[in-house]
């Protein structure tokens, strides 16, 4: 995935929480493509569920998600890194911190894991391969 790609997937989730808008009591989800282009976002207050909305769309439509990122609005727990790992979704995204044993899962089954992505700048916890221009795992400048 382009490193432009990447930083445009907050603003890209944000522009679809319609919810969060209004109320700023939400987290969101969302799947998109390797090039950037949306596939779903959900709204939940638990944002867990907001996962658990999205991955549910997926399988009901039979989705290939093995090209797919998946971009949360907050943390990225290791359930969440789980629930990515079940969907066979490589890359996970968030606008703030993994914790230590999200990193760890990532790490183990081979997820991209993307933190603190935030304007130009991002983390890259694991399997930097997936980030263009990105050979090993650092933070972006």
């Amino acid at each position: 995935m382009p490193r432009e790609v990447l930083c445009r997937l907050p603003a890209a989730l944000g522009r679809a929480q319609s919810t969060f808008a209004r109320t700023g009591g939400l987290h969101a989800a969302g799947l998109f493509t390797s090039r950037g282009d949306r596939m779903v976002v959900a709204e939940d207050v638990g944002r867990h569920n907001a996962v658990d909305k999205v991955v549910g769309w997926a399988f009901l439509g039979d989705r290939d998600l093995s090209d797919s990122v998946l971009m949360v609005s907050g943390r990225a727990g290791y359930e969440i890194v789980q629930k990515a790992v079940v969907a066979r979704i490589p890359m996970v995204c968030a606008v703030s911190a993994p914790s230590s044993l999200a990193i760890d899962v990532a790490d183990e089954f081979g997820i991209t894991l993307v933190g603190f992505l935030r304007g130009s700048r991002f983390n890259v916890y694991t399997h930097p391969v997936r980030v263009a221009g990105f050979g090993r795992a650092i933070t972006s400048r």
